[in-house]
């Protein structure tokens, strides 16, 4: 394989391999809900696309049921910005609108534009990779990003 053009980033490397996941799920989204269902899950990353890329895959064991799912993500150069897919194994038909971002000093920040239940909203993933455990959080936004509703958190322990 040629090594010639950009080198592949290292943003994501934090989190290649096998790691046991603590998840928090608020337990109803712009509901005034106050209360967070937790549950545990394993997920493992990998690389493709020469690095440019990952594809981490989970098992959500959540007391509903375990579910699977997989989150896709890609680097454009040309942007210098990641995209984010994530794939429910619960609808495996349909990839879900992709957050775009970037890190700076171990912090990524990734926005999208989406719907939910019919209302715009906006939908913000943090990824913080500065210690030891990394964290991952979804917020929603329903007044064009005035304020926000964090809704899902995971930390990550290597496995």
């Amino acid at each position: 394989m040629s090594t010639n053009g950009p080198q592949a980033p290292s943003d994501f490397d934090f989190i290649l391999g096998d790691w046991t996941v603590r998840h928090e799920k608020l337990d109803g989204i712009f509901s005034g809900a106050d209360t967070w269902t937790t549950f545990d899950g394993l997920s493992s990353t990998r690389t493709i696309l020469g690095g440019f890329g990952n594809v981490e895959d989970n098992l959500l064991q959540h007391s509903t049921g375990d579910f699977r799912a997989a989150a896709l993500r890609s680097y454009s150069v040309a942007d210098a910005e990641w995209s984010i897919w994530w794939l429910d194994g619960r609808n495996p038909t349909a990839l879900d609108t992709p957050v775009r971002g970037a890190f700076a000093d171990g912090i990524g920040t990734f926005l999208a534009e989406d719907v939910l239940h019919g209302v715009p909203i906006r939908v913000r993933f943090i990824w913080d990779a500065t210690g030891a455990e990394p964290t991952w959080q979804q917020a929603f936004s329903n007044d064009a990003g005035l304020s926000w509703e964090t809704n899902w958190r995971m930390t990550f322990r290597r496995a």
